[in-house]
């Protein structure tokens, strides 16, 4: 009986760990978007001119594909607050797109840094351009200089961001963690009842044993 019940036992613990793993696992890849996701909505909303920022470094995600192949379209990126005297020939920046009415901000390599009249901007271009951008950037339109990307990441930022993302990445989940740790409550609770009930069968039988044993010595 007692190697039976540590089996089931073992059995039991091997497969809350495989579910503890997974759910680690969601957590970890799922926490860190909607983190991001959630601090982006919120800094849009309280400042709509400003990029919204988390320690001086801007989450973006990328919508085209002018910087390939070293930032592709789906990418989500990592910027740096940056001053622009800091600002060199290579570098990577992110911008407000001095021709845009909408504020849209563009990641593309300064080819040129220019200083005229006291005033400091930067010629860019997309390293999957043909041409540079047309207008020069001034140094106040500057977000900050890119320093690393998270492949497609982007794309499940946005996708976490409609409704159906919502549901599957975040409540359907939390759902099935809850409901798993209901089910393994209640198996858990059926597999005590079953061992006490057996462990009571076997002390009756013991009794019933030792009673019968007694009988036959007082006979």
């Amino acid at each position: 009986m007692e190697n039976k019940n540590n089996s089931k036992a073992a059995e039991t613990s091997k497969s809350h760990k495989i579910m503890s793993v997974i759910g680690i696992i969601i957590c970890v890849l799922l926490i860190p978007i909607l983190f991001v996701n959630i601090t982006l909505i919120i800094k849009s909303y309280t400042n709509k001119d400003e990029v919204p920022k988390i320690g001086g470094y801007c989450p973006l995600i990328v919508l085209t594909g002018s910087m390939e192949p070293e930032i592709e379209d789906g990418d989500l990126i990592i910027v740096k607050q940056i001053e622009g005297e800091d600002v060199k020939v290579g570098d990577v920046i992110a911008f407000f797109d001095p021709e845009s009415t909408s504020n849209s901000v563009l990641t593309h390599r300064v080819i040129e840094v220019l200083t005229e009249d006291n005033s400091l901007s930067f010629r860019t271009k997309g390293d999957a351009n043909n041409t540079e951008d047309r207008l020069a950037v001034s140094a106040d339109k500057l977000v900050g200089i890119y320093k690393t990307r998270i492949p497609a990441a982007g794309n499940i930022a946005m996708f976490m961001q409609s409704t159906a993302g919502l549901v599957v990445c975040v409540i359907l989940p939390l759902i099935l963690l809850v409901g798993y740790d209901i089910i393994r409550r209640r198996r858990y609770e059926k597999e005590n009842q079953k061992d006490t009930a057996a462990l009571l069968a076997e002390l009756e039988a013991l009794k019933a044993e030792k009673a019968a044993k007694e009988n036959s010595e007082t006979k």
